[in-house]
């Protein structure tokens, strides 16, 4: 029986990082794996799937909300930094490296979506990680934009971004738009009924707001994960690409899979960016477990 516990990681700025840890039945020390979610997703956003099938198959699991999100602390809400995402994910290897339950020499790390790329330069940059899965990951913020707003549009939000750093040297608060939504009218991240549907699913009320600050939409355009990849070796990466994914662009990641160097793995499945949470789980879940028992293996983990 896998148990669930709620814990808290102390960050950079004063502020705690809500968190569950996931512990495999048995006893001794044991490979773990920490994982985050994507752009604006929280822990309860269809992620807690997987850490209870790494947790089966043996893994201890930390699964941490990002700072302004979710159980986490921080402010303003919904402000998405990638890289002081990154900075709070090495407080959460630290951290796991020193729980009791876990051998430190043995930490795999998860990431998908926007988090996939926080795990390309994780796995590039930090080496106490013994492997790395970047599911359906942001490769770049650039290109990801010149697919996703058209040359048109382009001035309009040119001219936001100026209206908002103006405003913000005034005093004001960082300027917000939704998530998602189906309004053309309403400023949103997303638009695509797939991405209404997961980002609108149940959670529990005052986990999540549909509205993220403007700047993060700039600072995903800035994002470039992607020039990581080919430094992530020797430290071995598994990509899990959606065939017909047009969130982060499957092409993108194909392509940035040719640049990594070994040991390398990829793992392409059926559907859109959604797919690996809903009806492509099984693929995806199976190719990283798989991949963790490959490289964090030990007579300790099971074979469920």
């Amino acid at each position: 029986m896998v148990s669930r516990l709620d814990v808290r990681l102390p960050a950079e700025g004063g502020i705690e990082l809500g968190a569950w840890l996931f512990l495999p039945e048995g006893t001794g020390t044991r490979p773990a794996i920490t994982m985050a979610h994507g752009y604006a997703g929280t822990r309860e956003h269809g992620i807690e799937r997987f850490a209870k099938a790494f947790a089966a198959a043996g893994f201890v699991v930390l699964v941490h909300d990002h700072r302004n999100f979710g159980t986490s602390g921080g402010e303003p809400r919904g402000d998405v930094d990638p890289w002081r995402q990154i900075e709070d994910w090495r407080r959460a290897i630290s951290y796991l490296e020193t729980r009791p339950e876990v051998d430190p020499t043995r930490i795999g790390l998860w990431g998908t979506s926007y988090a996939g790329g926080h795990a390309l330069v994780l796995g590039a940059t930090d080496r106490r990680l013994r492997c790395v899965v970047a599911q359906v990951p942001t490769i770049s913020g650039y290109e990801q934009g010149l697919r996703r707003v058209s040359p048109d549009a382009l001035p309009a939000l040119e001219q936001a971004f100026s209206e908002d750093d103006r405003a913000q040297l005034r005093g004001e608060p960082p300027r917000r738009q939704a998530v998602v939504s189906a309004d053309p009218s309403v400023p949103a991240a997303y638009r695509s009924a797939e991405a209404i549907d997961f980002y609108l699913q149940p959670i529990p009320t005052g986990l999540w707001d549909n509205e993220v600050t403007l700047r993060s939409t700039r600072a995903a355009r800035l994002y470039e994960p992607g020039l990581w990849i080919s430094r992530v070796s020797p430290t071995p990466l598994l990509l899990v690409v959606a065939r017909d994914d047009k969130v982060t662009v499957a092409d993108l990641a194909l392509a940035a899979y040719e640049r990594a160097l070994q040991p390398k793995r990829l793992a392409l499945i059926p559907g859109g960016h959604f797919a690996p949470y809903l009806d492509q789980f099984q693929h995806a879940e199976a190719a990283a477990t798989g991949w963790f028992r490959e490289h964090l293996a030990g007579s300790n983990v099971g074979n469920a």
